[in-house]
This record gives C-alpha cells, structure tokens and sequence, in this order.
C-alpha cells in the first residue's frame, strides 16, 4: 500500500467537465437578457441626466432644457438667460444614448403641451404646467421615463 496525495487526472477532468457545463449554461441565460438590461440602464441613463439638469438648475437659478435631437441623442441646454433657446454663450452638454446602448432607441415623447421640450425651472419644476413621458424601446420591450409637473422623475 502506498499513501497518495492529490487528484487523480480522471477525477480533475470530471470537476472541469462539470464546471464547463454550468458556466455554459449561465452565459447563455446571461446573454438572453442582455438586451433587458440594456433597455434598462439607458432608462436610468435618461433619469440620472434628467435629475442632474434638475439640480442644477435650482443650484444656478436657471432654466435647464432638455431637447431630443433624434431617435438616440438628447442634448441639456443650460440657459442662462431664461429665454428657452439656445444661445451661443450658453452651455450645451450633447448625449449619445447608443454610446452605452447600441440597441436602445426613443419612442413617442409624450407631452400635455405639444412640441415643448422639458424644461426645468430654477424651483425644480418643470417650466410648462404638464408632465412628460419620455419611451425607450429595444427588442426587449418598451420603458417609459415619466416628468411630472412638481418635476418629479421616475421610470415605469
């Protein structure tokens, strides 16, 4: 008899053959759902940025506006003169929502006063008395991103 130490090369082979069946497993659970969290990190994208011209504009006591650019891009227009245009003085922040989200895309941008973009007020609200919801879809589903008048931000 002789007292041996270790694993065997069979008993390795069969631990390695088993973790390489559960990993393949999960990555393909994982790689499912990636257009699920993609559609949701875009949305929280959109809500940190919202609430960011929020805070700012009642930190510098002006009118931020948000305007839709195209079906992926959205620039943050600080307007320093409260006049809700864009002026070359002015300090625009452009965002690119497809840089982190390559699928994701807007939909319907929804408001009670047609054409307006989001506006917030140097008090946090928003500038037209309406609310909005800003839609994101992919080929996961559709996330809605919703304004409300007291300028509160929430997605749906």
């Amino acid at each position: 008899m002789h007292n041996s130490k270790g694993f065997s090369l069979v008993e390795l082979l069969v631990v390695i053959g088993i973790i390489a069946i559960i990993a393949g497993i999960a990555a393909s659970s994982f790689l499912g759902n990636l257009p699920q969290y993609r559609l949701n990190g875009a949305a929280r994208q959109i809500m940190g940025d919202l609430m960011w011209a929020r805070m700012q504009s009642v930190s510098q006591n002006n009118r931020f506006r948000i305007v839709f650019d195209d079906d992926h891009q959205y620039t943050i227009l600080d307007d320093d003169d409260n006049d809700n245009a864009e002026d070359s003085t002015e300090s625009t922040f452009p965002k690119n929502l497809q840089t982190s989200y390559s699928d994701v895309t807007f939909g319907t941008i929804t408001a009670v006063q047609p054409g307006s973009d989001p506006i917030f007020s140097p008090d946090g609200t928003l500038y037209w008395p309406s609310g909005y919801t800003i839609y994101l879809r992919n080929e996961y589903g559709t996330k809605s991103v919703v304004i409300s008048s007291a300028g509160r931000i929430k997605i749906n």
